[in-house]
């Protein structure tokens, strides 16, 4: 619970940040690894992030996050792109990416299956309708989709 008050924070004060620099807050995350707790902002514009917006976020967001000191303990601030198989988090992100490959897993078994991969056609009344690699449609509802993230085609 503590981890999830910590992102939904970070969230609160990254968002008009990152917003403000042209960029899109993709994700926060915030683990344990290792022994030492990470705090990971995922960010994205199009045409990819350069290593100058990811310094320029980080700069940004650590004196905020000072003041604010929402983690009691240390940790380290790491500011990056998402990746080529990028988390979709947002309504607007299935609207986004809709024509791209991608790879979804549900919180409970949609017809005796949890894992789907295929072409994602978007989100038409808070279902996430997908061409599975067999050809068959098949909508999920967005509320029962744990992740979902693009899926690289390697030729």
């Amino acid at each position: 619970m503590v981890k999830n008050k910590v992102v939904a924070t970070v969230e609160e004060l990254a968002t008009p940040l990152v917003t403000g620099l042209g960029l899109e807050l993709v994700d926060v995350e915030y683990v344990k690894e290792g022994g030492r707790w990470y705090l990971r902002i995922f960010i994205d514009k199009p045409g990819g992030v350069t290593l100058d917006d990811c310094q320029a976020v980080s700069e940004s967001l650590d004196p905020l996050l000072d003041e604010v000191d929402p983690i009691p303990h240390s940790y380290h601030l790491e500011v990056s792109s998402p990746g080529i198989e990028r988390p979709l988090k947002k309504p607007a992100d299935f609207e986004r990416f809709s024509g791209h490959r991608v790879q979804l897993t549900t919180f409970t078994p949609q017809d005796g299956q949890r894992k789907f991969t295929g072409r994602l056609e978007g989100l038409e009344d808070q279902m996430v309708v997908l061409t599975l690699d067999d050809g068959q449609e098949r909508r999920i509802p967005f509320p029962e989709v744990a992740t979902a993230r693009l899926k690289a085609s390697w030729l």
